[in-house]
């Protein structure tokens, strides 16, 4: 039996996986988030979702599947991050209302056996955010509050900001943080049931 392991402390992350059945434990990661001057923000997470699990998975038992991952806010390739008060949160908020912005979250799977074998799976999602166009007092409204402050793009579309989105293209849990069907899917080609923690063929 794979223990299954989250090499993050997002909590958006733990509700996911807990919400489709996936039982896990947390080992936050303390690999370092840099970025490389002219990286896309697709090869961005994927490269940090990659440091993050393998960080996590030195420290790991095994046999165990240790999960990492990265979501960035982009416009184009220039990436949205954290906003570090309101005020840089809503500027964030009247870049992208009334606008398309996209979302890519990386994610690192590393697959440890008994015998110190060792394997990644490793991919980026990409989902496409319209926002509806919003007035300032909404913007200063919705930036004032604790929501936006520790969120990629300064919003959190599960929260109170999902009354501003108008569609998406993707899959909506890779905006949230982690898109959990493929990152089931392809584990399951490895041979690994997440659900199960069991090995189904030999990898």
């Amino acid at each position: 039996m794979y223990r299954i392991i989250l090499a993050s402390g997002s909590p958006r992350r733990r509700e996911i996986l807990e919400r489709v059945g996936i039982p896990f434990t947390v080992c936050v990661s303390g690999a370092e988030e840099t970025r490389i001057e002219g990286e896309t923000p697709g090869r961005l997470v994927e490269r940090l979702s990659r440091q993050k699990a393998l960080e996590a998975a030195d420290r790991a038992q095994a046999p165990a599947v240790v999960i990492g991952a990265d979501t960035v806010v982009a416009k184009g390739n220039r990436i949205l991050g954290k906003p570090e008060n309101q005020e840089r949160a809503a500027q964030m908020l009247r870049e992208i209302a009334g606008g398309v912005h996209e979302v890519y979250t990386g994610v690192c799977a590393v697959i440890l056996q008994e015998g110190g074998e060792k394997s990644l799976i490793s991919f980026a999602e990409k989902s496409t955010v319209t926002v509806c166009p919003m007035t300032e007092s909404q913007i200063e409204e919705y930036a004032a509050g604790e929501e936006p402050l520790d969120k990629a793009g300064a919003y959190a579309i599960q929260g109170k900001f999902a009354l501003y989105i108008d569609r998406i293209e993707g899959n909506y849990d890779n905006i949230v943080g982690l898109p959990v069907s493929r990152l089931y899917q392809e584990v399951l080609k490895a041979g690994i049931d997440l659900k199960t923690g069991r090995k189904l063929f030999e990898i």
